[in-house]
């Protein structure tokens, strides 16, 4: 092992034992998320708009993979760079995905993340969990924000950034067929 790889495995036990430590300090109130983006504690309340638009996402994944994988929503997976405990809105994991030895479910089992914009916290989704999530190398990153009307997708990572960025409109449909083998629709989706 290189010096650089034992930093890393350091570094990586220090960022988990403090995100421990802070996730156990919370209190979060009854109908908010609280997720640490940087080391910064975020908590936002679940608004219907958000909440319907996970549901719509999550039940196409559900249908479409007859309940066979693992869908997850508001679960905490940490991810690469420094104190990135996420709660995703929606995370598909792939086939035989198992819990780490901390009953942590890994980032580099996630194959999809979707996120639903909050007024509050939309500079996270679009910047370092965005960022986060490509150092990850997780296949597709859906963000959905009711407040334009779109959905964005970003799919091809590489070097801690996506290639391929991918809008589409309310209404229309959102071709993942290459990366998942579906099509989300989004005629349903509500606005903000």
């Amino acid at each position: 092992m290189t010096v650089v790889e034992n930093d890393r495995i350091a570094m990586a036990t220090i960022n988990e034992q403090t995100l421990d430590e802070l996730f156990a300090q919370m209190t979060v109130p009854e109908g908010f998320k609280a997720e640490i983006v940087e080391g910064a504690i975020y908590m936002s309340p679940q608004r219907d708009v958000h909440w319907e638009t996970i549901l719509l996402i999550v039940e196409v994944l559900r249908d479409h993979f007859k309940r066979r994988t693992k869908v997850l929503s508001d679960v905490r997976v940490d991810f690469p760079g420094h104190l990135n405990g996420f709660c995703p809105d929606v995370a598909k994991l792939r086939d035989g995905s198992e819990k780490d030895a901390e009953g942590r479910w890994r980032y580099q089992d996630v194959e999809f993340i979707a996120e639903v914009i909050s007024k509050d916290t939309a500079r996270n989704d679009y910047g370092p969990k965005k960022t986060a999530y490509a150092l990850a190398e997780v296949p597709v990153y859906l963000v959905a924000d009711p407040y334009q009307g779109r959905c964005h997708v970003y799919t091809q990572p590489k070097d801690g950034e996506y290639v391929t960025e991918t809008t589409v409109s309310f209404g229309g449909d959102v071709d993942l067929t290459t990366t998942l083998g579906l099509t989300l629709k989004t005629d349903e989706f509500p606005r903000d």
